[in-house]
């Protein structure tokens, strides 16, 4: 293959162009003829070769089903959820397979995972949540209260990425879910699901009041998953994660390797799963908690988190965004949290009989706080 920059810095080098000029017509023409033709035909290879490589990235992995031929475009403007969508189901269609998201910034409200789905998000790619007044994100679902959790814990389909009773899915790759116009809290769940009312009269006979759908689309988690088997999150990075980063409810069978995650509530939530492992993760949280294993009523029951390993892992509390990019400021924040990031532990089963405020939260784990602003 030729390499066209040398010959240029030969042409046009002052001494080489004194030299043809010093000869003959036909030897100038000739040299001449010859340098354009290397110039052109190195441009050319050249030229060819940017392009097969550009066309290789946006092809992805072999056999994957690339985002953009579905019409995203990745300029952070033009809502692209629904392109992703179509990804997603033509490739579930297809008996499943991997959904290739390329470089740039794709604007999304709600995206749907469906079972044998793996979401490839390719360095210098980002998922970001859109505003709240587009209303791109899912209306919450029915629940069937009231409800002993909070709204968060409550409902899933308004969520940045979500699935509920897949198998087999996996989010995986070195790009970034940027939550963007996600909310860290909503009062509104709270009082639909009936947690609002919770230890008052009438509680238990309380039922979900009409509302407007619109109204429910309350974009708050990064991804949601329930009732999920065989997961498989790695390598991704998560900014602003709304009011979870991770919320895991009810899965089996879950790995979640080497994530980073750098938000502004909870890192992420283990909810009532069975046989999972969290491995090689980095939580920035400081408004909540971190790393957070706990037993919710968000199945409409009490069950155990359970045959789960933590090993590897690091929590902190630093001022949101500066662990992504180094600084690690303290936090700002002058709460009881300031400074600090929380996981919660299990306790003592006869623990739940004293002290209700378990029950309510977290059905058999306790909170601990471990601060990062001193030794």
């Amino acid at each position: 293959m030729f390499d066209c920059k040398p010959a240029r810095a030969v042409l046009f080098e002052g001494k080489f162009a004194k030299l043809i000029m010093s000869h003959s017509t036909p030897i100038k023409r000739c040299v001449l003829t010859l340098f354009s033709a290397l110039l052109l035909g190195g441009s050319a290879t050249l030229g060819a070769e940017a392009a097969h490589a550009a066309q290789a990235a946006n092809a992805g992995p072999k056999d994957s089903y690339n985002i953009r031929a579905f019409g995203a475009v990745g300029d952070g403007k033009s809502l692209d959820s629904p392109s992703i969508n179509q990804a997603i189901e033509a490739c579930a269609k297809a008996g499943g397979g991997t959904v290739y998201v390329p470089p740039g910034n794709y604007l999304c409200g709600s995206i749907h995972l469906k079972s044998h789905i793996h979401l490839y998000l390719d360095e210098g790619a980002t998922i970001l949540g859109a505003p709240q007044d587009m209303k791109a994100y899912d209306p919450a679902e029915p629940f069937d209260g009231p409800a002993y959790q909070d709204g968060g814990h409550t409902y899933f389909h308004n969520s940045l990425i979500w699935g509920e009773d897949l198998t087999n899915v996996s989010i995986t790759g070195l790009g970034t879910i940027n939550g963007g116009g996600l909310v860290r809290s909503s009062s509104l769940l709270d009082r639909i699901s009936g947690f609002s009312n919770f230890g008052k009269a009438g509680f238990s006979s309380w039922k979900a009041p009409n509302t407007n759908e619109d109204s429910l689309r309350v974009g708050n988690k990064a991804i949601a998953l329930k009732r999920c088997r065989h997961v498989l999150l790695r390598d991704v990075t998560i900014f602003h994660g709304g009011h979870f980063a991770i919320l895991v409810t009810g899965c089996d069978d879950m790995t979640i390797d080497n994530v980073t995650i750098d938000t502004n509530r909870d890192g992420m939530d283990i909810d009532c799963c069975r046989n999972t492992t969290v491995s090689n993760c980095r939580v920035n949280s400081p408004f909540d908690d971190g790393i957070c294993p706990k037993s919710s009523h968000a199945l409409g029951k009490p069950v155990i988190t359970e045959n789960l390993t933590i090993v590897n892992c690091q929590v902190s509390g630093f001022e949101e965004g500066t662990f992504l990019d180094g600084t690690m400021k303290p936090s700002k924040n002058k709460n009881a949290m300031a400074g600090s990031a929380t996981a919660r532990w299990p306790i003592a089963p006869s623990a739940l009989a004293k002290d209700w405020r378990s029950k309510r939260w977290t059905a058999g784990f306790s909170r601990i706080s471990r601060s990062t602003t001193s030794p």
